[in-house]
């Protein structure tokens, strides 16, 4: 089954690609690479979910904010090369997390992005992955998530 009909199957909308904050851009292609500008989770009015994960957002809440971001960059492949259809394979996602000192469950955050990415693209969706803690994020996010990404021809 194709990536656009596994989507629709899932009943999932992507959200719109967000309009980057400062100079930079939210994809770049080189060759048949995809690079995916970092982003965070966006709640359905577009403002920012903030709030550490370990104190103000649990586990299962940064789950789901990492599955929206998940999103989030899903609608930014599409944008990128015009069809889902057209990724090939998930290389590399760099998962971070705005957590306490002592949090240990980042991995479990990140799997929100991971488990998506399986979801709609199979066995191709599968990948590399680092998922960190970090002491500050922009704006006091809960996670942000970039990564690479090969293309079809």
């Amino acid at each position: 089954m194709s990536a656009e009909a596994r989507l629709k199957q899932l009943g999932l909308t992507l959200p719109t690609v967000p309009a980057p904050v400062a100079n930079y851009l939210p994809y770049r292609i080189a060759g048949n690479l995809l690079f995916l500008a970092g982003q965070g989770p966006r709640d359905a009015s577009g403002n920012l979910m903030t709030g550490k994960v370990g104190s103000e957002v649990t586990v299962e809440e940064g789950y789901k904010r990492a599955r929206i971001v998940g999103l989030q960059l899903l609608s930014t492949m599409k944008l990128a090369v015009g069809s889902l259809d057209r990724i090939d394979t998930v290389l590399k996602m760099l998962c971070m997390v705005n957590a306490v000192p002592d949090f240990k469950d980042h991995p479990k955050v990140a799997n929100g992005m991971s488990d998506l990415f399986v979801e709609v693209f199979g066995e191709n969706g599968k990948h590399g992955r680092s998922a960190v803690g970090m002491g500050s994020l922009p704006g006091q996010i809960s996670v942000e998530i970039e990564g690479v990404i090969s293309i079809k021809p």
